[in-house]
């Protein structure tokens, strides 16, 4: 199935089929009672999701959405389920799943306790190019979501946006 950027895939509290992402990126909302949102994970390529219904079928815990074009293969219940249970190999293939994700989610803790605000928005940029280049990151993120990742207000996010906007066009002189 293809999705387009800003179509969803499922939504908070359905339930469903397993999905494999074959190419581009998906992004995890949480919605609250209030209606608001908060971004909560990002789905790269070869993920099979939603992590916490690998093993045993759970409702979705949150809503995800395309970021840009993506092609996505459902994995019915009906057959997922059953395979694990007579094949150990694909048990082994979903831990190893699991445990490149928490590396992932090392990643975006390191990325939380940068000192400055500017390296925290540096290092998301530069994890973010090794997917969506030459797309940009604003491309695919609100200022909002950005700040969502890295623990960064939407305003700080935009004014360090904004420096390197000023930076890119006026470089200082060099020696």
């Amino acid at each position: 199935m293809r999705l387009h950027k800003g179509e969803t895939l499922f939504r908070q509290g359905e339930s469903g089929p397993l999905y494999h992402l074959k190419s581009g990126l998906l992004k995890i909302l949480r919605v609250h009672e209030d209606g608001s949102t908060i971004l909560v994970n990002i789905i790269v390529p070869d993920e099979i999701i939603p992590h916490h219904s690998l093993i045993s079928p759970n409702p979705y815990y949150g809503t995800a959405v395309a970021l840009v074009t993506c092609e996505v293969d459902v994995l019915p219940e009906s057959e997922w389920y059953p395979t694990l249970q007579q094949n150990p190999e694909k048990c082994l293939a979903i831990a190893k799943q699991l445990q490149d994700k928490l590396r992932m989610m090392q990643q975006r803790i390191d990325q939380l306790t940068e000192v400055t605000p500017a390296k925290k928005l540096e290092k998301l940029e530069r994890w973010f190019q090794a997917y969506i280049a030459p797309t940009t990151l604003t491309d695919v993120l609100t200022q909002d979501e950005i700040g969502q990742l890295i623990g960064l207000r939407r305003e700080t996010v935009n004014r360090l946006l904004r420096a390197q906007a000023a930076e890119a066009s006026n470089p200082p002189p060099t020696k």
